[in-house]
């Protein structure tokens, strides 16, 4: 079997990393070896910010309802609104109910009316 020499395209591989690294730190974006491998941690990085983002919105989502369920007088609580949501068939998500809550409060007291009438 005859060698081949990779020289071009290790080339071409090397500078396709070394590219993408060139905020960072150091070491990280000069020398391939320890650009690699700080390249590998980043996208993993990267992979469960995204789905943390995810989580950290629901989560403001729902802390945003529930202050403005604590500014209704009669008002009830997150886990029980949302069980009147589901009773009387209104299909809002989580991130309109919060903008409503947080910018229009209007709409949003009268939609909390009308899911606690439904029982």
């Amino acid at each position: 079997m005859s060698r081949v020499k990779t020289g071009p395209y290790r080339r071409r591989r090397h500078q396709k990393v070394l590219k993408a690294n060139k905020g960072f730190r150091m070491t990280k974006n000069r020398l391939y070896k320890v650009s690699k491998e700080a390249f590998l941690h980043a996208g993993k990085y990267a992979y469960i910010g995204r789905k943390n983002r995810k989580r950290d919105f629901r989560r403001l989502w729902i802390s945003r309802i529930s202050a403005g369920l604590q500014n209704i007088a009669d008002a009830v609580n997150y886990s029980r609104f949302v069980n009147q949501l589901k009773k009387a068939d209104i299909q809002l998500n989580r991130k309109m109910l919060s903008e409503m809550a947080a910018r229009d409060f209007e709409s949003f007291s009268k939609v909390v009316e009308v899911a606690s009438k439904a029982k």
